[in-house]
């Protein structure tokens, strides 16, 4: 009966759901398997499955049967005896072409179908000759594959801040884009020490509740908005994204928190600034008012000097 089951391979821990035929299979067993790459041994993470007529017949590969003692023997010769020696062939070659590369990791198939050298390098190197004298040496298909930094992490680390195993090395398929904004929107520190991982990059972790976090935040009212519960009202001040409370400052000055779930009234910054009404603005309006009474004052004065204003007029009549 051919079966499904989730397994994990390779030196970069893919994770894949593969099919099979073999019966002895099962969860937390190790298996051989062929691949896209070739024969490998795998761990199986989950238990077998009957493959339905409607599943899609694409898989990346089939599981042949569960490891034997012997072929973890082989395994764990390969790891132990033929990884370390290549690694160390290939580093001498780097160093005598002078390559601009650093070699990160080697890992060699379990049935001798090729050996991946994983190097990090700033731009494009030419290996050519270097993959040449590789496959002299070794009589096997030999791939070069640039890596990053994260992915030299998934490679080579262990263990998180956390005392956990790396994320990217124990479940994640894909490494995703981390960005400073999913940080500060948790409101974490902001210091690079406390929230970079192994990689010197943003923890993938901090990917992980964003979606939750920028849900939640939709919910908060804005900074400078006016709310109110019904027994308390005032300006929004800040808020508390996963506590689901906003505090604000009500009339007087007084600081409060306040529950988003019992918000009843909302408006928006530009709808309502300030809670005070508007009494200071009136008492300004009449001061302007009593500088009308001081127009009487200059007709008083001016009528003197004024008396020749009205001369003006009548010369301009006599020279018409």
């Amino acid at each position: 009966m051919r079966q499904t089951a989730t397994v994990r391979y390779g030196q970069m821990q893919y994770t894949e759901v593969f099919v099979t035929s073999a019966e002895d299979v099962e969860k937390m067993s190790l298996c051989v398997m062929r691949t896209q790459r070739g024969v490998e041994v795998g761990l199986v993470l989950s238990k077998p499955q009957p493959l339905e007529e409607s599943q899609a017949a694409n898989f990346p590969g089939e599981i042949l049967h569960r490891a034997t003692k012997q072929d973890i023997a082989n395994l764990d010769r390969i790891e132990t005896e033929l990884e370390p020696k290549e690694k160390n062939f290939c580093q001498t070659k780097i160093k005598e072409f002078n390559l601009p590369m650093k070699l990160a990791g080697v890992e060699h198939l379990f049935g001798g179908d090729r050996i991946i050298f994983y190097f990090l390098a700033e731009g494009r190197v030419d290996f050519r000759t270097l993959v040449k004298d590789l496959a002299n040496e070794y009589r096997t298909r030999i791939e070069m594959k640039q890596i990053g930094v994260r992915d030299e992490a998934r490679l080579l680390a262990d263990v998180e801040h956390c005392g956990r195993p790396l994320c990217c090395k124990a479940f994640m398929k894909n490494l995703e884009p981390v960005t400073m904004r999913m940080a500060k929107l948790q409101k974490t520190t902001l210091d690079p020490s406390k929230i970079s991982g192994r990689c010197g990059r943003l923890m993938c972790c901090l990917r992980f509740e964003d979606e939750v976090y920028v849900d939640l935040k939709k919910t908060l009212p804005e900074k400078g908005a006016w709310v109110s519960t019904g027994s308390r009202s005032g300006i929004v001040v800040g808020g508390e994204v996963l506590g689901q409370t906003a505090t604000i400052e009500e009339e007087g000055g007084r600081i409060a928190v306040i529950r988003v779930a019992d918000i009843v009234e909302r408006r928006a910054a530009e709808e309502k600034t300030r809670l005070v009404p508007p009494a200071p603005t009136a008492p300004t309006a009449p001061p302007a008012s009593p500088a009308s009474p001081a127009s009487p004052a200059p007709p008083a004065s001016a009528p003197p000097p004024e008396s020749s204003a009205p001369e003006a007029p009548t010369e301009d009549g006599d020279g018409h």
